[in-house]
């Protein structure tokens, strides 16, 4: 069966991730409608590939070629468009990172999905990239206890990004980025990016280091990025991310730390359709493994992942979607406090409250 896809939104996640991503799956999945919110791109983007348009979500919605919804809308509406999704009675929803802004939106939006049976998947596309699986894996068959983990991000300027962590904090310019001596600036900057960036890798950390404990240090990092520590099932974390002007390479690694050994899982930049992460194992001897990467991309895979679930040859995993957002979520507002309390200690309340 092919289904017809409406996404609400038509900025880069579109038509740099997902139209080329579905147009690799076009046996199963076309674009049939695109709603944006008045900027006329919409219009522009549905017309390569003869899709409807629309302004605003109402059109989309109750279009009955759409039994697949694609929520690409600024993170602040993504509960209110995926629970207009399940009200309208479509069948899936393929929602970009976050879920939800808040713990109590996210917590609406899976009671829902879950009593209309709708298969919800979080655009999370680290979680479902083959080398994070090979990674687990050896690391199970290892045996080895976690002792250290690290994410650490160097990426190009991103129009994308700078315009989410500017959504609430006064306007800066572009090639300064927000003022962060202002500390309700950082503290804003600092939970956004967590919650709209780092949550691409969080649920990774979560299958790992599942029970946050504290922050213990939180700083933003000038013109965009932030520096987090934190403590989660006895496991130190650190997280660090910048966006460089001049267009640094991009760096995108998850590190492992074990008693015996290093796993280094290396992505590809967003937005890159080049194959999977790739695997590389240092040991306390000196060896190295690497795994090369697979063929299939992350953003390919969560899309086949959606049509399992859409096609009911998988469980929809609710509750983990949900602890994963609530993860995200009180790490990052742990990690604004602490900005905002100008100190290096966040106390574990402030976490796991």
């Amino acid at each position: 069966m092919r289904h017809g896809v409406g996404v609400i939104g038509a900025g880069p996640g579109l038509w740099a991730l997902h139209a080329p991503t579905l147009a690799r799956l076009s046996d199963e999945l076309r674009i049939v409608h695109v709603a944006d919110a008045g900027s006329g791109t919409a219009e522009v983007i549905a017309g390569r590939s003869g899709a409807r348009w629309s302004s605003g979500i109402h059109d989309l919605l109750a279009d009955a070629a759409v039994d697949v919804v694609v929520v690409c809308s600024p993170p602040a509406v993504h509960a209110d468009h995926v629970l207009a999704a399940v009200a309208a009675g479509k069948r899936a929803v393929f929602c970009e990172k976050p879920l939800a802004t808040s713990e109590a939106d996210a917590a609406r939006v899976i009671d829902a999905c879950r009593a209309a049976g709708v298969a919800l998947l979080v655009g999370t596309n680290h979680l479902f990239d083959g080398a994070w699986n090979r990674a687990k894996h050896h690391l199970t068959a290892a045996g080895g206890q976690v002792r250290a983990l690290a994410v650490t991000m160097a990426l190009p300027p991103n129009d994308r990004y700078h315009d989410v962590v500017t959504e609430s904090t006064p306007a800066a310019p572009r090639a300064g980025g927000p003022p962060l001596a202002d500390p309700n600036v950082a503290a804003s900057v600092v939970r956004q990016l967590l919650v709209g960036l780092a949550v691409h890798d969080l649920p990774l950390l979560r299958d790992l280091a599942p029970d946050l404990e504290r922050v213990v240090y939180a700083r933003a990092i000038a013109p965009i990025g932030y520096a987090v520590g934190y403590v989660a099932s006895g496991v130190p974390v650190r997280l660090t991310t910048v966006m460089l002007p001049g267009g640094a390479d991009a760096l995108w690694r998850l590190d492992i730390t074990t008693d015996d050994e290093r796993i280094e899982v290396t992505f590809p930049p967003a937005f890159v359709h080049d194959g999977s992460a790739a695997v590389r194992v240092r040991f306390a001897d000196g060896r190295v493994t690497a795994y090369p990467p697979e063929v299939e991309d992350g953003y390919v895979a969560e899309w086949r992942a959606l049509l399992d679930a859409l096609g009911g040859t998988v469980e929809v995993q609710y509750d983990e979607l949900l602890e994963d957002a609530r993860y995200a979520l009180r790490l990052a507002d742990a990690a604004a406090a602490a900005v905002l309390a100008g100190s290096s200690v966040s106390p574990a309340e402030e976490v796991v409250s």
